[in-house]
């Protein structure tokens, strides 16, 4: 499985909505019984390099003053070997923090219902969105606080994975969240809750404008934008605004669906990997005929996928890019399946936009820059939503220039 985006370690946004994120299998032995498993593919110096990791398992066994499970210590053991490759969004994922990712994708999910992103440089998690109705804005959370602690654990020393672990749990259940506000600690209580999140979500505008925003981008994505589409006759209305802000990410292959509603033929997204190798990825063909003026809302919290599909979009010429410049994450992770449960995820590509551009750490510049943040999901005071709806209206937002010059209605009429 191919991921842009989801749940990277650092400012990458994940949805803290969840059972439990994102240890069962390894007994004493299990390095030393693996690299011989998998000979083959191990060099000498890697098993010269690893013969000391058994050394100290043994040692902690024999001599340490504590009984420590031989879980505990495999997962530091693999936590670290993939850390030490230096890259922000590889990681480790125990069994527990391996099943979030399937919950993640799912929609339906038990926790407090706060969007996180790790700004690594700042070394803090923090909320950038609270969901209308969720416990978290019931109990007063806000965007820009900053976890200092969970059930009384700091958080310092947490990643995302693990930050987000902690506060997930049972509908029901009560977790104990100190947060930052400024110069303020606040101590929240907060019951979890299961919470179902529509990934898409769509109405007309004033001025007969199609609204559709895409959550995340997961297997269903597609079909659930071709859904709106359809219950909005969007073909027919003044002009479209995809909603992209805060979207993190997802499947790969869900990116180029949704991409390919908007763009008829051509390139994508073109893969490029370490050996200089290229994988060039095109639109399906499965073409939305929308001829009318379109703009892509986006916003720092625009990760990856949603940075792939909005970067195709500008680059061929099929609508207007409004909001702020993108969170930046130009490459391409894929998940292994571990004999535990568990799963590594390492990065193995980049990807560029069909112009060739890398947008890593850049992130995509909107051809119009509107700055706004907003206190919560729906804020009526959306300045960005307000402005793209009015360069609709003025007509100041072009239609694709890559539609093929079909007649409004003729995928209606197609067999």
């Amino acid at each position: 499985m191919r991921i842009l985006g989801a749940s990277g370690k650092t400012f990458t946004t994940s949805l803290l909505i969840g059972g439990v994120i994102f240890l069962a299998g390894f007994a004493a032995g299990t390095i030393s019984s693996v690299i011989s498993a998998q000979g083959s593919g191990v060099s000498d110096e890697a098993r010269e390099a690893f013969s000391p990791v058994w050394d100290v398992l043994q040692l902690i066994q024999d001599q340490y003053i504590d009984d420590v499970p031989a879980q505990a210590l495999a997962d530091g053991a693999l936590h670290g070997m993939v850390d030490a490759l230096g890259d922000q969004f590889s990681g480790y994922m125990s069994p527990d923090e391996y099943d979030l990712l399937s919950a993640d994708l799912s929609g339906e999910i038990e926790g407090i219902g706060v969007v996180i992103r790790t700004d690594e440089a700042a070394g803090f998690v923090e909320v950038v969105g609270v969901l209308d109705g969720a416990p978290a804005q019931s109990a007063g959370v806000l965007p820009g606080d900053v976890f200092v602690a969970i059930d009384g654990a700091p958080v310092e020393q947490m990643n995302q994975l693990e930050l987000a672990g902690r506060v997930r749990g049972p509908e029901g259940t009560v977790v104990s969240i100190t947060m930052r506000r400024g110069d303020e600690l606040i101590d929240f209580d907060i019951t979890r809750a299961r919470i179902t999140i529509p990934n898409v979500e769509s109405r007309i505008l004033d001025g007969d404008i199609a609204y559709v925003r895409l959550n995340q981008f997961t297997d269903s994505s597609r079909e659930d934008i071709d859904r709106a589409f359809e219950e909005l006759d969007v073909r027919k209305r003044a002009g479209l605004i995809f909603d992209l802000r805060d979207n993190p990410g997802g499947l790969l292959t869900a990116a180029i669906d949704v991409a390919s509603a908007f763009i008829s033929d051509g390139t994508i997204v073109t893969e490029r990997f370490g050996d200089g190798r290229e994988t060039v990825f095109s639109a399906t063909g499965a073409y939305a005929n929308i001829q009318t003026p379109i703009v892509v809302l986006v916003n720092e919290g625009s990760a990856s996928a949603s940075e792939l599909v909005s970067g195709a979009m500008q680059d061929r010429g099929v609508a207007t890019v409004l909001g702020t410049t993108t969170f930046g994450k130009g490459t391409v992770q894929t998940w292994n399946d571990l004999s535990n449960g568990g799963g590594v995820r390492l990065t193995i590509a980049r990807w560029l936009t069909p112009n060739g551009r890398w947008i890593n750490e850049a992130g995509i510049t909107p051809d119009v820059i509107v700055e706004w943040t907003p206190q919560h999901y729906g804020d009526p005071d959306d300045r960005q939503l307000e402005r793209a709806a009015e360069l609709i209206q003025r007509g100041d937002v072009a239609a694709p220039e890559d539609a093929p010059g079909l007649p409004a209605d003729a995928l209606d009429n197609a067999a």
